[in-house]
């Protein structure tokens, strides 16, 4: 399974290097010398220079010589293949493992998985409940206790209110 871990951004210089918008819990061990990324419009990149200005990571590829072919590639997404870096022992969860996973509250079915969206705090998982409300989730250990794919569900203990809060700011938004 392919996995997005980047999106190239802006050119940096006049070598070829680009900024990345990341979409990995660890780019130190993602974005080294030699890593090769799967691209759906540029074919296979190879990273020779990694390297950090600022909060900014900035790569240099193989394949980019210069400014001009940087410039080309952006908004191109970084793949990896997930069997390539799967580890038993690390927790977390990919997007493609829990979107379709029924989400289960007191035993009963309220709805199911249909995006994680990764932000600086805490992740959320976006659920789409039986009557077709959307409502973000915080993805953390107290609020869901339990992810099962092999049975096809995550156990949500949400706090009281929680669904309800997330639909009275929709409506309020509508207004």
């Amino acid at each position: 399974m392919q996995v997005q871990v980047a999106r190239i951004g802006k050119p940096h210089g006049i070598r070829g290097e680009v900024t990345v918008e990341l979409f990995t819990d660890a780019p130190e061990e993602r974005f080294v010398r030699g890593v090769i990324f799967n691209t759906q419009e540029h074919g296979e990149l190879t990273v020779n220079q990694a390297r950090w200005n600022k909060d900014t990571l900035l790569l240099g590829f193989a394949e980019v010589p210069d400014r001009n072919r940087a410039e080309e590639l952006r908004g191109t997404k970084l793949f990896i293949e997930t069997a390539d870096v799967e580890d038993e022992t690390e927790e977390g969860w990919y997007e493609h493992e829990l979107v379709g996973l029924e989400v289960r509250l007191a035993g009963r079915k309220i709805g199911v998985v249909s995006a994680l969206r990764v932000m600086p705090v805490q992740d959320l998982l976006v659920v789409t409940t039986d009557d077709g409300e959307e409502v973000l989730v915080p993805f953390v250990d107290e609020i869901v206790p339990e992810v099962d794919p092999e049975q096809g569900f995550v156990l949500v203990t949400p706090p009281d209110g929680l669904f309800e809060l997330n639909r009275e700011s929709q409506d309020g938004a509508a207004d």
